[in-house]
């Protein structure tokens, strides 16, 4: 097959490095006799399309306090994706390694990999999962950086290491996927960092405040609000927000209340004393003498 001059370049100029790590990984299957074929099957099946990352992001972006974890893994994967994809894979055109040469065909036999299609430069696979994974961590919270910062790790080198045991790639292909990750991780932070600066500032406007606060838990309460409007109009027994309404006992007025009986006096009433009687004048009348 003949080659371009980037894929050429690459070839010469990483040979040692790319024959010595998948010679190593060829020698490792003899020992392991295909029991490791499958797993990194799997693994490698993971990392396609980036699929997985995509479906962690749309799960993110539904919970308002992880959506913007869930924006920056979407824009870095998509963002390796474009780089990787659609401009490096057909601009440096090179070939797989069991397409290259014929030792490295019979490793590729002898591990019974699949055959895989398009450019080996770089891998598709490595960049998702490095994008992903680093933006993972970027946006996470202070104390869980240093757990996702290792998962990331893990999960990168595990990615790599199954790309190349299947003879899928050069050990070069996967580098530069990786550090092509990076990247896009570090370009979709920072965007993502303007965006929800620019929602923040402008909350007052209805639909910045809904993309900043819409979190899917909301669903069944919104699903029970108009569901329960619609019954209302024609079930008396549902109100306008979807629950039924207590049934309250009929409204009977009270009986007025008797008046209190007097309070009986607590003591004998004072006997009438009559005024004094009028001192009655003399009827008898003297008269004195005359001198």
């Amino acid at each position: 097959m003949e080659l371009g001059s980037m894929a050429s370049w690459l070839n010469s100029t990483f040979i040692g490095f790319d024959y010595g790590i998948l010679g190593a990984l060829h020698t490792a299957a003899q020992y392991a006799g295909k029991v490791l074929t499958p797993v990194m099957k799997v693994i490698s099946a993971l990392g396609e399309k980036g699929l997985l990352m995509f479906l962690l992001a749309l799960v993110l972006v539904l919970f308002a306090r992880t959506r913007k974890m869930g924006v920056c893994v979407f824009g870095a994967v998509c963002c390796g994706a474009l780089i990787t994809n659609i401009i490096l894979k057909d601009l440096v055109a090179r070939p797989r390694p069991f397409e290259t040469l014929e030792v490295y065909r019979q490793w590729w036999l002898a591990v019974g990999a699949p055959a895989e299609d398009g450019f080996s430069f770089p891998s598709g696979h490595v960049t998702a999962i490095t994008a992903g994974m680093t933006a993972l961590s970027l946006t996470a919270r202070r104390r869980n950086k240093s757990l996702l910062s290792a998962a990331a790790v893990v999960a990168v080198l595990l990615m790599a290491f199954s790309r190349n045991y299947l003879m899928a790639h050069y050990p070069s292909d996967v580098l530069f996927a990786a550090v092509i990750g990076l990247l896009s991780a570090f370009i979709a932070y920072a965007i993502t960092l303007l965006i929800f600066r620019l929602l923040e500032d402008h909350d007052d406007i209805p639909l910045c405040a809904d993309i900043l606060d819409f979190d899917i838990t909301w669903i069944p309460d919104l699903i029970r609000t108009r569901s329960g409007g619609r019954q209302a109009d024609f079930d008396p027994d549902y109100d306008e927000y979807g629950y039924e309404e207590e049934e309250l006992p009929a409204y009977e007025p009270e009986a007025p209340a008797e008046p209190a009986p007097a309070a009986e006096a607590a003591f004998e009433p004072e006997e009438e004393i009559a005024p004094p009687a009028e001192k009655k004048k003399s009827a008898l009348k003297f008269k004195l003498p005359k001198h």
